[in-house]
């Protein structure tokens, strides 16, 4: 080992990340070292293929690729953190060595000839459950990856996933350049009249943080939002509204500065070029081949059955906010930029409520701890925090997660607010999986992510109820990640998992947020500790379906999207992405947006975030969590028994076991979509 890279904490990482220690200078020399090493390890393993068995061939090829995430993990996550100019260019300067790395790896003959060796042996039958899948998975791989293509294709195919990987980083990166280039700033109180005074302090905080007087508005949703829901100014709700549904387009405030639309073309034009090598018709069918779904018209079958479920109280839902905005607003003709901002008033109009009113209840800080309380009853575990780790933020906290024996079964790292130079959105990822070997058991890792309001002044941040579901969500995906029992990298956690399965455990980790046995350990006054008054709640369950017609439509139209584009579109053809877009809408939709919208240009999830023909996911996933739920209202929502067969079936078998197996396990049955039209209120 050379000195350099004994001294750069991106090599070797034995327990976390030193993530105060991390430099740009650490990043290309620790990712060229690691990978250079991994080579000559598989250059070892293509020696013993021939031989190959599960100890000699296929788990040193897991812990090879274990070490290189371990060194990349933490320089992706602190792009998505933390960017910088300098972080950036060694990131971006990696990535083509990564994608190349790995499609050697996917097109080594030699390896997978080893993995298909140990398949047809005597040995396989004798392996772990978990390990077997792994091995078909791998082989799986290897033919996804071109493996069997002639060496013309294959250099063709790695040259696409190249491409690919340089591509999706560029569009995420314009995505949150174009976010970044724009705000607004207010220096006439006239011009805030309607939004609440927590929203007010958020925005005059931030002004206050660039030196700037006034109140200071930006296109991240936790500024973005409010102000479109209570802002009163129908000319500044305009102009908000333009430039966050143009950023990264040629259309807009900076148009053409950070724009996609080429990036867009060229990706979907490599996707189908991939698919076709591989002799599918559409890229569509590629995608789906590891997912639960049978087909892209499977797919299509299913959203459109929702569409068509949904639309009649979708147009009942519209016509409602058109009479209530004419008669109540003296809105006659609801623009985009008045949709959110009517709905709200009616919202407030039926049911007298609003986010606003709850915030106060929702302490960070309170919410945190009782989300802890609810997955302790349900599972049995202890969740504390750690002191003394180091972190990449002053803000960031991390956890640990025990049993009952004090064993620990996880830990995980809590960002939660918003920031310049921060990605936006919520996600959950990984530092490290569970795995065990002869010495000791792997401790996963996961990082947890997300952009609420900031705290202001002496207050702590309080959240809106919106805010605490987005939470209970993403640690969902965390316990998914972090309680499995599974000992090998490959399949342990959501390594492994179905793509259009792995929203099971977030999605369904949002249903406590609705009941008030877990709404007690959730909120408490941030002054007084006192609970959600009965009358408060009830009116924040009574709204909880308000336009879910609307809503679901809206999910339906992204769903949509994504397959038409992925599956029966010539990206090359006359026809554009926009028109597409537009034809889906005329199918699917109740409300059209303006001409200049360019909701594609920053649809980051299937660009750059690994959805592609997959936001599907989202609403299967609904049905899954549902019906999952529909067992513990049945039985009660912290029924130890239920909470621990949900444990044992779904968040510890990780990807070793088929997930409509794992959900036939725990639920009795194959699933049903009834769960979710009586929660969506769509039950007629």
């Amino acid at each position: 080992m050379s000195q350099k890279a004994n001294t750069n904490p991106l090599f070797d990482i034995e327990h976390l990340p030193a993530f105060s220690e991390i430099t740009h200078e650490h990043v290309t020399p620790a990712v060229d070292f690691v990978l250079d090493r991994n080579r000559q390890r598989v250059d070892e393993l293509e020696a013993v293929a021939e031989s190959a068995t599960w100890d000699n061939f296929v788990q040193p090829l897991e812990d090879i690729n274990e070490d290189l995430s371990k060194t990349w993990s933490p320089v992706s996550h602190l792009n998505a953190v933390k960017d910088s100019e300098a972080l950036r260019r060694e990131y971006e300067s990696c990535l083509p060595k990564l994608s190349a790395y790995h499609a050697d790896l996917g097109q080594n003959v030699k390896l997978y000839l080893g993995f298909k060796r140990i398949k047809e042996s005597a040995e396989f039958e004798s392996l772990q459950k978990a390990q077997k899948k792994i091995i078909d998975n791998a082989l799986r791989d290897f033919r996804l990856t071109g493996v069997e293509l002639p060496e013309t294709k294959k250099k063709r195919f790695k040259e696409i996933q190249e491409r690919l990987s340089v591509l999706n980083n560029q569009f995420d990166r314009n995505v949150l350049d174009a976010t970044n280039a724009w705000h607004l700033l207010i220096t006439d109180s006239e011009d805030l009249r309607g939004l609440p005074a927590s929203v007010l302090e958020m925005a005059q905080q931030l002004a206050k943080q660039n030196d700037q007087q006034g109140w200071r508005f930006t296109l991240d949703v936790p500024s973005y939002l409010p102000f479109m829901m209570y802002a009163e100014n129908r000319a500044l709700r305009k102009s908000m509204y333009e430039a966050y549904v143009t950023r990264a387009s040629e259309r807009g405030p900076d148009a053409g500065k950070y724009d996609n639309t080429d990036k867009i073309t060229e990706i979907l034009s490599l996707r189908y070029e991939m698919a076709r090598l591989l002799d599918f018709q559409s890229y569509a069918e590629l995608s789906l081949v590891p997912k639960m779904a049978e087909s892209p018209q499977k797919v299509l079958d299913f959203l459109l059955d929702l569409s068509k479920r949904a639309k009649s109280v979708a147009f009942q839902e519209l016509e409602q906010l058109k009479d209530f905005s004419a008669k109540q607003l003296n809105i006659d003709k609801i623009e985009a930029w008045d949709l959110v901002y009517c709905s709200e008033k009616l919202k407030r109009s039926l049911f007298d409520f609003s986010e606003e009113d709850v915030r106060p209840y929702f302490p960070v800080d309170r919410v945190l701890g009782g989300m802890f309380e609810v997955v302790g009853r349900l599972y049995g575990l202890v969740i504390e925090p750690v002191h003394g780790v180091d972190v990449w933020d002053p803000q960031v906290q991390f956890y640990e997660i025990k049993d009952s024996k004090g064993v620990v079964r996880g830990q995980f790292y809590v960002d939660l607010y918003v920031r310049p130079h921060k990605r936006g959105g919520a996600w959950m990822d990984e530092f490290v999986s569970r795995k065990s070997d002869r010495k000791c058991i792997q401790t996963p890792v996961a990082y947890l992510t997300c952009n609420f309001s900031i705290p202001v002044g002496d207050k702590p941040a309080l959240l809106t109820h919106e805010e605490v579901v987005t939470l209970f969500h993403e640690f969902g995906h965390g316990l998914h990640h972090m309680l499995t029992k599974v000992d090998y990298v490959g399949v342990s956690g959501i390594n492994g998992v179905a793509w259009d399965a792995v929203e099971l455990p977030s999605q369904f980790m949002e249903n406590w947020c609705w009941e008030v046995e877990a709404l007690n350990l959730v909120g408490g006054h941030y002054e007084t500790g006192a609970k959600l008054p009965d009358d408060l709640l009830q009116k924040m369950k009574r709204a909880k379906n308000f336009q879910s017609g609307l809503q679901m439509l809206r999910q339906l139209e992204f769903a949509l999207f994504d397959m038409h584009l992925h599956h029966g579109f010539d990206p090359g053809g006359s026809k554009s992405v926009q028109a597409l877009l537009n034809e889906v809408r005329r199918e699917t939709a109740v409300i059209f947006p303006p001409e200049y919208n360019r909701f594609q240009n920053s649809f980051s999830h299937i660009f750059a975030g690994g959805y592609a023909a997959g936001y599907y996911s989202y609403k299967w996933a609904e049905v899954l969590s549902a019906d999952a739920f529909s067992l513990f209202e049945e039985r009660g929502i912290f029924d130890q028994k239920t909470g621990r067969s949900f444990l044992r079936n779904i968040l510890e078998t990780g990807g070793s076991v088929e997930p409509l197996q794992a959900f036939v396990s725990f639920r009795g049955r194959e699933p049903k979509v009834d769960a979710l039209l009586r929660q969506s209120g769509l039950e007629a």
